[in-house]
């Protein structure tokens, strides 16, 4: 073999050993083109807080709304708060797009957001994990709903 052809074979078996994709680490499941995951920020916030720099009101400030949601029709998660530590946090998706309120529409069941996946338009879902005792909320993820159409 020559010079050229050896390296070239060796660049084509060490791509196949080590991949940089999203899905070569462990732990992370098959994503959505578009999502944006917030687990970082989340776990700076929750450090911060348990080393003391950050007082629970800071950090546990959902807004009025966003409790109502919570409570009234959030998905249950299996995950506790990270703050309080005596409840199970819940998630709330908003939906974002054309002919929607500019507030969004909170959504209520997996049925709603395949309806609005199906429509003509680009739609932004955002999902957040709320603890409905202490008030403590985070972004967990946003994407898009359908992102082949939008491409």
């Amino acid at each position: 073999m020559s010079a050229p052809r050896v390296r070239r074979a060796n660049r084509s078996l060490a791509s196949l050993l080590v991949s940089f994709t999203s899905g070569s680490i462990r732990g992370v499941e098959r994503r959505t083109p578009g999502e944006v995951d917030y687990r970082l920020a989340r776990q700076h916030l929750i450090s911060e807080y348990r080393k003391g720099r950050l007082a629970q009101h800071e950090v546990c400030d959902a807004h009025p709304e966003l409790m109502r949601a919570a409570r009234e029709c959030a998905q249950p998660s299996r995950e506790d708060c990270p703050i309080c530590e005596a409840h199970k946090l819940v998630l709330v998706s908003y939906v974002f797009g054309p002919r929607l309120p500019s507030f969004g529409r909170c959504i209520t069941s997996a049925k709603e957001l395949k309806a609005l996946a199906k429509r003509s338009g680009e739609f932004s879902c955002y999902v957040v994990e709320v603890c409905p005792n202490c008030s403590w909320n985070h972004l967990a993820r946003t994407f898009l709903l359908n992102p082949a159409r939008s491409a």
